[in-house]
């Protein structure tokens, strides 16, 4: 599959597990790319993203959909080592946030949604379209970050 091909994927399957109700914004991102670089990382990675969605906990704070993109990024360039250098994950991270920020105006769940009532057909609508844009984007940044394009070299070494 080409990047290209990826980065479609990923962003199909993450809008079709929110519509399908299967995850929620956050859960449905991360589990998405965590599937599409061959789980690197067990399924049950996406309980991770489980509280974020709505806002984090339905507070309507930061999008779950960009909570979930910014988890899937630290699955790649994240560290697990204590002191260890990361210096992929700061600058992929702040990408997607201003990606999302240029594209949606913000970032903020609260202001996303309030033209819409909480939960109507409007609003899932939107929050689908927002999840497959967010994984897309994701995942076209891993591979940006990457620069190999060729992840399956990476997961080796996690491995």
């Amino acid at each position: 599959m080409t990047e290209e091909q990826m980065i479609q994927k990923a962003r199909k399957l993450a809008a079709e597990r929110y519509k399908k109700g299967e995850f929620l914004c956050a859960e449905a991102v991360l589990y998405t790319i965590n599937e599409l670089l061959e789980k690197p990382f067990p399924d049950e990675i996406v309980k991770l993203a489980s509280g974020f969605p709505a806002g984090i906990g339905e507070s309507g704070c930061v999008c779950g959909a960009i909570s979930g993109g910014v988890m899937a990024l630290g699955l790649v360039f994240g560290r697990t080592e204590p002191g260890k250098k990361c210096p992929k994950i700061y600058p992929a991270a702040r990408e997607l946030h201003d990606w999302f920020k240029k594209n949606y105006k913000s970032t903020c769940c609260r202001v996303l949604t309030r033209n819409f009532k909480f939960g109507s057909k409007e609003h899932i609508k939107q929050c689908i379209e927002i999840t497959g844009d967010v994984a897309g984007k994701t995942m076209e940044l891993i591979f940006k970050y990457q620069k190999t394009g060729r992840l399956k070299l990476l997961f080796k070494k996690l491995g």
